[in-house]
């Protein structure tokens, strides 16, 4: 066994690099992806590897990247498409959800949509608007869509191989605040946990607190906190949006009678109120207090000098912690 060090931004590229080596029909589009290797340089080194056939630098089209990559899903091959940023995800849009989310069930099943589309999403990095947005809702809300959010370098890798060898179109949202903020030992020999499940990262007994992708970091350290002050948090890493995985979820709330959830996208209509909504559904009699959520505010992306008021973090979420732990 041999373990490496490896960022979230090295974790993604080393994925996509053994998904190519291991299957030729991989291939990735987007803006800059190739000769620069990216904004972020997840994919640095690829296209001199395997050749512009296979690391394709597009033109600033969205809608064309994604309609291209649908039509080369329905010839065989397997498409990993880039958003540059999530802002920019709109003007493909329409192809997403009228062409890549329908065309399974249009067919029967006979027409399978083998496609990845990579969105850097989340905020923290001090930039201008449309390159800070956490758009998950929209897709997850979007039926033959599978949405999926890492948040650690090792998911990174294992979670980037399994979408592309999904045969259902994947969204897959990267904390792009996590690219290279932590180091973590990968083991390519280990067994991963399955694409579509979410995972217990902290364990704890007097309240669950539940997050994705950017927020998870922020989580286990309102964990940290809480336990300097007696408390007790369970954090649980969703991992997956569309479909969820409230298995786990419903086990430690359970346990715990207490739910909170965390995201970087606003409150109204975000991914916290469909799991508040299944936890009360299924757990209501275990509840001690209501499932909050803690989210950003119900206002477009605000100019970067004040991102960080906007953005949840381990203040707001600590204090949900507290309120919850006070009914």
């Amino acid at each position: 066994m041999s373990t490496e060090k490896i960022t979230l931004a090295k974790g993604l590229n080393m994925g996509l690099r053994r998904a190519m080596e291991d299957d030729p029909k991989v291939l990735l589009m987007g803006e800059d992806v190739g000769k620069l290797g990216g904004v972020f340089r997840i994919t640095d080194g690829l296209q001199k590897d395997f050749g512009e056939d296979r690391v394709i630098d597009s033109p600033l089209a969205e809608s064309g990247i994604v309609g291209t990559a649908v039509g080369l899903a329905l010839r065989g091959y397997r498409p990993v498409v880039e958003i540059q940023f999530d802002g920019f995800v709109y003007p493909a849009y329409d192809q997403i959800v009228c062409q890549v989310a329908k065309m399974t069930f249009r067919s029967q099943g006979k027409s399978k949509m083998p496609m990845v589309i990579r969105i850097p999403f989340g905020g923290g990095i001090g930039a201008v608007e449309h390159h800070s947005e956490s758009p998950e809702a929209q897709f997850a809300h979007t039926p033959g869509l599978k949405v999926v959010a890492c948040s650690n370098p090792v998911d990174g890798y294992w979670m980037i191989q399994q979408a592309i060898a999904c045969d259902d179109p994947v969204i897959f949202l990267e904390p792009k605040r996590q690219y290279h903020a932590d180091k973590a030992d990968l083991d390519d020999t280990a067994t991963p946990d399955p694409l579509f499940t979410s995972r217990v990262v902290r364990r704890g007994s007097d309240v669950t607190v539940l997050a994705y992708g950017p927020t998870v970091k922020t989580a286990l350290k309102v964990a940290e906190a809480a336990a300097g002050e007696g408390k007790s948090v369970e954090v649980i890493d969703l991992r997956t949006l569309s479909p969820l995985d409230m298995g786990p979820v419903y086990e430690s709330v359970r346990r715990t009678g207490r739910a909170v959830i965390t995201h970087e996208a606003h409150v109204n209509l975000g991914m916290g109120a469909e799991v508040s909504a299944r936890i009360t559904e299924q757990c209501f009699y275990s509840l001690e207090a209501p499932v909050l959520r803690v989210g950003a505010f119900d206002t477009p992306y605000p100019p970067s000098r004040i991102e960080e008021d906007y953005l949840p973090d381990l203040d707001r979420v600590l204090d949900a912690v507290d309120r919850s732990l006070e009914y």
